[in-house]
């Protein structure tokens, strides 16, 4: 056979001769694939908060690992079917909203797991699991700082006393700190951003004050970076 015969043959097989790849070695790749599913499956059921949680988004990045190792498979069987792959996903379009950006970095390990898994790297897939695994646990470790709190008072401007406001405010408050003063018919409304452990007693003593017509404390689930 000539040096020509060959390269036909090498062209021939690219393009449309068979996989190169046996039916056990499908088998394997695609059963790592569904193990590899079924963990991301649980760690996305373990650590998604319950407000976000989606059984059926869970379920996606479950067998979207599985899809995505069997088109790398067939990828690799001939140059055709992987322009083809090529063409009929490039004019795909999702426009599902993502409500918790983390669901985006699980989004990305499924594709990624799938596509490992679908070249045969078994031993890369379970390490990228396991660092993956180990990150958020670190991360989800880290402490974090609830934002501030905004305190709402409102009184009479001829007879509420300020000083003897921030006087309580800081006796209850690890921090306070004055963001708004209105007056307005002759009311007084101060806005002042604080952090506490004893809201009900900063609450309770506030309350004592007949000068003041109003009282609001307002808070959120909210996270900040300090």
């Amino acid at each position: 056979m000539s040096v020509k015969d060959v390269i036909k043959k090498s062209v021939y097989e690219s393009f449309g001769g068979g996989t190169g790849m046996s039916t056990g070695n499908i088998l394997v790749i695609l059963v790592a694939a569904c193990l590899i599913g079924f963990y991301i499956f649980m760690i996305y059921k373990l650590s998604s908060k319950a407000a976000f949680y989606s059984k059926d988004l869970n379920m996606t990045l479950a067998g979207m690992t599985l899809v995505v190792a069997a088109i790398m498979i067939a990828m690799q069987s001939n140059l055709i079917v992987s322009l083809g792959m090529v063409g009929a996903l490039s004019i795909v379009r999702f426009r599902n909203a993502v409500k918790n950006p983390m669901d985006l970095l699980y989004l990305f390990w499924a594709v990624s797991a799938g596509i490992i898994c679908g070249v045969g790297l078994y031993i890369l897939a379970i390490i990228l699991c396991a660092a993956m695994t180990v990150m958020l646990l670190v991360l989800e470790a880290i402490p974090i700082c609830k934002t501030s709190s905004l305190l709402v008072i409102r009184g009479f401007s001829d007879q509420i006393n300020c000083e003897h406001i921030n006087n309580v405010i800081n006796k209850y408050c690890n921090y306070a700190k004055e963001k708004s003063r209105s007056i307005k018919n002759n009311e007084t409304e101060l806005i002042i951003e604080v952090k506490t452990k004893e809201k009900e007693k900063l609450l309770k003593e506030l309350s004592y004050q007949n000068n003041l017509t109003q009282i609001h404390f307002l808070s959120h689930d909210g996270e900040s970076r300090m």
